[in-house]
């Protein structure tokens, strides 16, 4: 019991409260000698280690970038924030921006936000039971429950791969929405057979006796790129040297990332509550410069297999051009 419960506190622990964000206009250039004051929504989790070290690092104030990085619960509230002009750029992961452009929404991807480690069974998520389930495998999911962060989304679309994989029928599984630090409490009570969590929550399952079946995010394709950085058209139609500027600052950072791990796990400490001890063991994201097409386009053959897209995305509208 004191070891399930130390695992949901450090579950917990990378939740920080939202801020509250005050509406910008993304078309209005600054006054002559000032910054761009720039606000992204993010979400506090690891994947944007990199923006808050190019921000510590300076890489987006050379460019006259005055940044403002603003904590949203998830896409569902960053792409409207977007849209709306709260937010100049956001942070989404890559299913809910193909949901939006098959459905023409005024979205543009920008550059990449990260990608899964390509390593099965060394991912920054994964497909888990708790230490005496009897499931082994994906496949013995048809029938069972689930649970995933978000319904309809990218966690429900790499899980169904998995089933795939392993020659199960993935319309069988049984989705349950609940919250990330809610998973390892649901998971040891039997509310729910598996759950696919993300660091730090798959190391609390981990540190409570869970055990992983799949590497989902390696079964739904090759170095599969995750979450990305998008902006309105609007602001790319009329603030392109913006634009420029912050995906060139994005860029460096996430090359920074990649390349000094040891000082990404160290920002992650200073936009949570992990302790320097706790993010020593988390599995790291990957974080290349550049959006991997083909995973995207994977992505969507999924998401359309499964019923999810109604229509095929126009990846050349959504990806920047090459």
């Amino acid at each position: 019991m004191r070891r399930q419960l130390a695992a949901l506190l450090f579950a917990a622990a990378l939740l920080t409260p939202a801020a509250c964000g005050t509406t910008n206009q993304p078309s209005a250039p600054p006054p002559a000698g000032q910054p761009d004051k720039v606000n992204v929504g993010v979400i506090a989790i690891l994947d944007v280690a990199p923006i808050y070290l190019g921000k510590q690092k300076g890489f987006f104030a050379s460019r006259n970038i005055d940044l403002t990085l603003t904590t949203a619960q998830g896409g569902a509230v960053i792409v409207p924030g977007v849209q709306g002009g709260q937010f100049q750029f956001g942070f989404s992961n890559v299913i809910s921006l193909l949901l939006a452009q098959s459905q023409n929404l005024p979205l543009k991807i920008v550059c990449n936000g990260n990608n899964s480690t390509g390593v099965d069974g060394q991912d920054f998520g994964s497909l888990m039971v708790k230490g005496d389930s009897p499931i082994t495998s994906a496949k013995e999911l048809e029938g069972k429950k689930v649970a995933i962060n978000t319904l309809r989304n990218i966690a429900e679309t790499v899980v169904r791969a998995s089933v795939k994989k392993a020659g199960g029928d993935a319309s069988k599984v049984q989705f349950v929405e609940m919250p990330f630090p809610n998973m390892a409490a649901a998971l040891q009570s039997g509310q729910v057979d598996a759950a696919f969590p993300v660091e730090p929550f798959q190391t609390a399952i981990r540190d409570a006796g869970g055990k992983s079946i799949a590497s989902s995010w390696v079964d739904a394709a090759p170095n599969l790129t995750v979450a990305a950085y998008f902006t309105s058209t609007q602001t790319m139609e009329t603030r392109k040297d913006l634009v420029d500027r912050f995906t060139a600052a994005m860029k460096e950072s996430l090359a920074y990332a990649d390349s000094h791990p040891d000082e990404a796990r160290q920002i992650i400490t200073t936009y949570t509550q992990i302790t320097a001890a706790q993010v020593a063991k988390l599995t790291l994201p990957k974080w290349p410069a550049e959006i991997n097409r083909d995973s995207l386009q994977k992505l969507a053959e999924l998401a359309m297999a499964d019923g999810l897209l109604k229509a095929q995305p126009d990846l050349n509208a959504l990806l920047p051009s090459a």
